[in-house]
């Protein structure tokens, strides 16, 4: 991969990263997390993170155990080596909406003790709390199946290949 690919890639993902720490993730978190996506490497050590990004050792600690708990990011063994080393896994995005579930799942909850608690759906409260329970019941149906039919479309792709 030629010199200007790198700078391209890097540009994209410096790029993408300004966009989620714009949509309210941590700015070095989210540079982490693009720089481990779009990196040619295989993986990267917590020096190698803070030598590219030009942050503290610090800031790659949090931000490492951040994507570390949501699934963003995984530590993997490097033979001969003492250092930790971090990759973006595979499948992390079907890890990280399906992990959704379980939020979908508890605000669907909370919407409807607030409805009960409103008295009904004809209150101010009711009403938005009702749509609230709708819109959250909904995404519960809909998205582990379309997760699942992602999943199906994304194997069957990579065994054509």
């Amino acid at each position: 991969m030629s010199m200007g690919d790198d700078e391209q890639l890097r540009d994209i993902a410096e790029k993408l990263a300004l966009i989620l720490a714009q949509g309210g993730m941590q700015k070095t978190t989210a540079r982490v997390m693009t720089s481990l996506l779009f990196s040619q490497q295989e993986t990267m050590t917590a020096t190698d993170l803070c030598e590219k990004l030009r942050v503290s050792s610090g800031a790659v600690s949090g931000a490492v155990k951040q994507l570390t708990q949501s699934g963003l990011l995984e530590r993997v063994p490097a033979p001969g080596s003492r250092r930790d080393h971090y990759r973006f896994p595979d499948g992390a995005w079907t890890r990280l909406m399906s992990q959704q579930n379980q939020m979908l799942a508890t605000m669907g909850e909370v919407a409807e003790q607030g409805l009960t608690a409103a008295g009904d759906s004809s209150t101010p409260a009711g009403r938005r709390l009702a749509e609230m329970g709708d819109f959250y019941t909904f995404m519960l149906r809909e998205l582990p199946p379309l997760i699942d039919r992602w999943r199906t479309d994304f194997t069957a792709r990579r065994e054509a290949d």
